[in-house]
């Protein structure tokens, strides 16, 4: 059954929400005097919230995930709250400044990236996290939830991570992959460059044998990182036709008679037995894009392979890996220099 479609409105001189259920009208009486304040308590009704003054952080997270439901980031949102939660979540998104982002970013990286005493959180994750504490607040913001979103301020973000894999280097991974699934995550992230989230959200009717193609983006919603559809080429389509053969689930990466909701452990395990180190399942993308401009694919080419809209930052960073990258200004820059003669 779809949503009910919430409707703003007046009755004797008083704000209400109203909306059909069962075939009758509810209504509800908004405590709000101006429409403004009317199109908030609005917003924080529909959502589930019990009020919409004073709301906490805390309230708002809860609202944004159950908004979300069902995608991949709320798994990690969740994890990150166990850190985020004891510094923003008893506040109102009014009392964030900047100088308590900066005492929040002092601590976490202090803490492990578990959240262990006396390890140590790289500012990649810090970045993630408050860039989600940044979302549910512009979010709520947008929903009139809050009258404004406040500053967040994070740690520069890293520099791109330079480790990909030779050829060679992806043999030995594979070799050391002892889980089926496993070497096939492996082989559809390489030959497609798709991020490891939508390998893991592939489904089979997605993969077409007879145009020899694959369609990254989910049909049935959006996410904010591109989604190409790619060919499927002579190595990825023997693999395949064999994992389809034994296919017990929609999704292509399964294990066991279920879909697969991360392949950190496996993979780190074939990482491990293939005596490599540094890489990750985004090292496969980011080792795809250097192989193609490698072999000297333009950077159109690679950039639409990527689902990057814009074909600047697939230049920007990978073509220095081209073979003719800068030969022409080199060339322009070569000139005769007179032999030097020597007088004994």
């Amino acid at each position: 059954m779809p949503d009910p479609e919430f409707k703003l409105g007046r009755l004797k001189d008083r704000w209400v929400v109203s909306w059909w259920e069962d075939g009758a009208r509810k209504r509800f009486r908004l405590e709000a005097s101006t429409r403004q304040e009317a199109e908030r308590a609005k917003a924080s009704f529909v959502i589930g919230l019990s009020r919409h003054d004073d709301v906490t952080v805390e309230e708002l997270w809860t609202a944004y995930l159950k908004e979300k439901e069902g995608r991949r980031v709320v798994r990690s949102m969740n994890f990150e709250w166990k850190f985020l939660g004891p510094t923003f979540g008893h506040l109102e998104a009014r009392h964030i400044t900047v100088e308590l982002c900066r005492e929040y970013v002092r601590k976490r990286r202090k803490l492990g990236k578990r959240g262990a005493a006396g390890g140590e959180t790289a500012d990649g994750t810090i970045w993630t996290e408050m860039g989600h504490l940044r979302t549910v607040l512009t979010w709520a913001a947008d929903k009139k939830l809050i009258d404004h979103a406040p500053k967040i301020e994070r740690p520069p973000k890293p520099k791109p991570k330079e480790r990909y894999l030779t050829r060679r280097e992806a043999h030995q991974l594979l070799d050391a992959a002892a889980v089926p699934h496993i070497r096939l995550a492996i082989i559809l992230t390489i030959t497609t460059a798709a991020r490891i989230g939508a390998v893991l959200d592939l489904t089979w009717d997605r993969v077409d044998f007879v145009r020899a193609q694959i369609k990254l983006a989910r049909p049935d919603t959006t996410t904010r990182k591109g989604r190409a559809t790619v060919p499927i080429n002579a190595t990825l389509m023997a693999a395949l036709r064999e994992a389809r053969t034994g296919a017990l689930t929609d999704h292509v990466i399964e294990w066991n008679g279920k879909a697969v909701a991360s392949i950190k452990t496996g993979f780190e395990a074939a990482v491990s037995a293939g005596g490599l180190e540094g890489v990750t399942p985004h090292v496969l993308r980011h080792t795809a894009a250097v192989w193609m401009a490698e072999d000297g694919v333009d950077m159109e080419e690679i950039a639409q392979y990527l689902g990057h809209e814009d074909s600047r930052i697939t230049r920007k960073v990978y073509a220095r890996f081209s073979p003719g990258h800068l030969q022409k200004a080199a060339a322009s820059l070569d000139f005769a220099i007179p032999q030097l003669k020597f007088v004994k």
